[in-house]
């Protein structure tokens, strides 16, 4: 059975409301937002197929996830998991000591908040923050595929066992599995979280401040002290990481092209439900151009990480210019 001209356009209607969650549950799956999009693409080609089929027995989004998740599952397979470097088994790095680029390995990529809300809005996502938070996300690639899939379906989109052993095609004993293990993995590798987050309190509205008069400034002085005394600096495509104020402030001092106030400037904007800064810094001719992303996270009144990205085609998926 096919799908008529007047079922499809009754598909498009009721699939595009979806379209911003089952995003945001592909990247979920995969830690990709450019694999997120294909696999969106791919499940609303076969969601078309098979909407004739569709006989309402459940609801529409709970069908879209299903296929959704299936079509993760199978693009996944044979796949590696794509790791922040903190999550490649090394210790912490020496701030001093030579920095080393992987660019063969295919790193977890963040996403704009933009990206998930209907409007543009950042401040309007159609997901919760925390189910984003590149913390979590990086976690979840140390799960196999099915546990995460079982996970995610059961605690973040709160499906009954039941219904993901259907779209799993297994049972709810095996389900019940897959999330004991998974939380048990999650659990051992996933950061502590103090309290809930709020980008609008004024204790974070002033440390961001800080964070960026402490780079536009070039002050690595004060940029130090706003570090938790474990916090982590991470920036793939480099394999190295580095723990607490005194070593990422060691490490910027010596490998930041900047040598003085003016060098750098940043713009603000929201990736994977957290605040993130575009910093550009000043080149010869006296431009400043797009050179990092970085993507914060907090605990309390503190920066606990941040991964700095070097992508330099993020700018424009976050809607930052190219130079200043």
């Amino acid at each position: 059975m096919t799908t008529t001209v007047a079922e499809g356009d009754e598909f498009v209607t009721q699939f595009d409301p979806y379209r911003r969650e089952l995003l945001a549950h592909c990247y979920r799956m995969t830690g990709s937002i450019h694999d997120a999009e294909d696999l969106v693409q791919e499940t609303y080609i076969r969601a078309w197929k098979g909407y004739a089929k569709f006989e309402g027995r459940s609801s529409m989004r709970t069908w879209l996830y299903r296929i959704a998740t299936n079509t993760c599952l199978t693009a996944l397979e044979g796949r590696s998991r794509r790791p922040l470097p903190t999550g490649l088994g090394a210790p912490s790095s020496d701030p001093t000591g030579e920095l080393i680029e992987r660019h063969e390995i295919s790193w977890l990529e963040p996403i704009a908040d933009s990206e998930l809300s209907d409007s543009g809005d950042p401040a309007s996502i159609v997901v919760g923050r925390e189910s984003i938070r590149l913390a979590f996300i990086a976690a979840l690639q140390y799960l196999s595929p099915r546990q995460r899939a079982a996970l995610l379906m059961r605690e973040v989109l709160q499906w009954k066992a039941s219904e993901v052993a259907e779209a799993l095609a297994t049972t709810t004993t095996a389900v019940n599995s897959l999330v004991q293990r998974a939380r048990a993995q999650l659990d051992s590798v996933t950061p502590a979280e103090d309290g809930v987050f709020e980008p609008s309190s004024a204790e974070i509205q002033k440390l961001l401040e800080k964070y960026v008069d402490s780079f536009e400034r070039y002050d690595i002085g004060q940029l130090v002290e706003l570090f938790t005394t474990d916090a982590v600096w991470e920036m793939p495509p480099f394999v190295g990481w580095y723990q607490g104020g005194k070593n990422i402030g060691a490490l910027i001092r010596g490998n930041c092209p900047a040598s003085g106030p003016g060098d750098m400037r940043m713009l603000p904007t929201f990736a994977n439900g957290r605040p993130a800064y575009g910093l550009y810094m000043r080149n010869e001719s006296g431009r400043h151009v797009a050179f990092q992303l970085h993507v914060l996270d907090f605990r309390a009144d503190r920066v606990v990480h941040v991964a700095s990205f070097f992508d330099l085609t993020l700018f424009e998926r976050f809607g930052l210019p190219a130079h200043l």
